[in-house]
């Protein structure tokens, strides 16, 4: 048999996800929908692994009137958790299993870390302007009428006006937690922004 099969095969075997009964546990999905859910990443990853560029062109398939790179970088960096560059089954499962089915302050953590660029533990306005200006980019020609060039700026202005509570020019965790949780209705602290 050739080397490169059995090097191929040798990736796949070494690549499989953890025991099934962790994934179990750490994931909100059910035995059967794992299984499902490996047989698709399989699928479209036989090696068991998704570097960055394979994730740009899956996810880019999704956004064909845009340029969804820059985005998909983004969305890779967050599903990446233990950032060695590249998503295994696990990182793919947990990931889903939070957007999918986590809590409210799973998925704000996991929405904040997305925004969180350099992983410093805030957002700055360049960060997030970064993050909007790839978000209109992947939008490209489906948003009519076009934005403006300055949609992006003006969006991040918006965000920081809600979000930097102190107004030190930065997001933090805290500040980005207790404004989503007020506008969505879950945090202790509504009657401040709310009438009564």
């Amino acid at each position: 048999a050739d080397s490169g099969d059995t090097e191929v095969e040798l990736s796949v075997v070494r690549h499989q996800p953890e025991e099934l009964e962790q994934l179990l546990v750490q994931t909100k999905f059910s035995k059967m929908e794992l299984q499902s859910l490996y047989r698709g990443f399989k699928n479209e990853c036989p090696s068991g692994l998704v570097d960055e560029e394979t994730f740009k062109l899956i996810y880019s398939q999704f956004f064909p009137q845009g340029d969804a790179s820059a985005y998909a970088q983004f969305l890779f960096d967050a599903f990446d958790a233990d950032g060695n560059g590249a998503i295994c089954f696990q990182d793919f499962a947990v990931g889903l299993s939070v957007l999918l089915r986590g809590t409210v302050q799973q998925k704000l953590t996991w929405a904040f870390n997305l925004y969180d660029v350099n992983k410093d533990g805030c957002i700055t306005k360049e960060e997030m302007l970064e993050i909007m200006k790839s978000i209109y980019d992947m939008l490209g020609r489906s948003t009519y009428p076009p934005p403006r060039d300055s949609a992006p700026a003006e969006h991040v202005e918006l965000f920081f006006q809600k979000m930097d509570r102190n107004g030190d020019g930065v997001v933090t965790f805290e500040e980005f937690l207790e404004t989503c949780q007020q506008v969505s209705g879950t945090g202790s602290l509504r009657h401040h922004t709310n009438p009564p």
